[in-house]
């Protein structure tokens, strides 16, 4: 777990604050630190012990267009379908700081190192794990 970071103490704060709704049937909203029966049923449905929600879209909390953001959010979908990895997609978004929600995905049975070199990848600050107990967690990557 990481004491410092590059994150500024207000972007991990509205990680924290922010609703990840995951449109699933029936959809759900994932909150940092609180425990989800719904996530676990969800991987119960799909013989999962875990699931990441991430997102391609604005990297390093910079803000990018509408458009590139969709592609990326396109190449992050096709990349998860080659891969044959199943997701669910989602949204991110604090409830009430002005910043717009990010289409993201919720990928089912992503283990946590898998997870952490995808979300490299995209160059995100964060993502949310959760283990079997259906707890997502923050991870930090700056």
């Amino acid at each position: 777990m990481r004491l410092r970071s590059e994150i500024p103490a207000q972007t991990l704060e509205a990680y924290r604050q922010s609703d990840y709704r995951v449109f699933a049937t029936p959809p759900l909203v994932l909150r940092v630190g609180e425990r989800s029966a719904a996530l676990r049923a969800l991987h119960a449905r799909h013989g999962v012990e875990c699931s990441a929600f991430v997102s391609a879209c604005n990297p390093f909390s910079r803000r990018l267009e509408e458009a590139c953001n969709a592609a990326r959010h396109r190449a992050l979908q096709q990349e998860l379908a080659r891969g044959q990895l199943s997701f669910i997609e989602g949204a991110g978004g604090h409830p009430d700081n002005g910043w717009p929600s990010e289409p993201s995905v919720l990928v089912l049975g992503l283990t946590l190192q898998a997870a952490r070199a995808l979300a490299e990848r995209l160059e995100q600050n964060a993502f949310l794990w959760s283990a079997a107990e259906g707890v997502p967690r923050l991870v930090l990557l700056r």
